[in-house]
């Protein structure tokens, strides 16, 4: 006669934190976007031009590439990090109401400049 148990064998494995429980399709999603946004809001501005001088002056182009890279990626932890405690204090309705008044008061401040030169 043999002695079996009456509970079955857990299958599962252990919970799964929630920043490894994203999907790769929204994995490459959420990443594409990023890419694409950033990508296109820093094509052409003064950051890019500036690094543009940069390395034309110091003839050391892939220093000032190091320079500027280790820049931008500070600048956009600081970013996340942020937005990241953000998120757990302020409603995501909140946070969108914010962000678009600042973005309007942005765009007034400019159309003030432009109509007062």
């Amino acid at each position: 006669m043999s002695i079996s148990s009456s509970a079955p064998e857990s299958s599962t494995s252990p919970p799964v934190p929630a920043a490894q429980s994203i999907s790769r399709t929204a994995f490459w999603r959420v990443f594409g976007s990023t890419f694409i946004t950033i990508f296109l809001a820093e094509l052409g501005d003064k950051t890019q031009v500036t690094t543009l001088l940069m390395s034309a002056q110091s003839q050391a182009p892939w220093i000032v590439f190091l320079g500027a890279g280790s820049a931008l990626i500070t600048t956009s932890l600081i970013g996340v990090l942020l937005g990241q405690w953000l998120a757990r204090r302020v409603s995501p309705a909140t946070l969108d109401t914010a962000a678009g008044a600042m973005l309007l008061g942005i765009t007034v401040c400019l159309l003030w400049d432009i109509v007062h030169l």
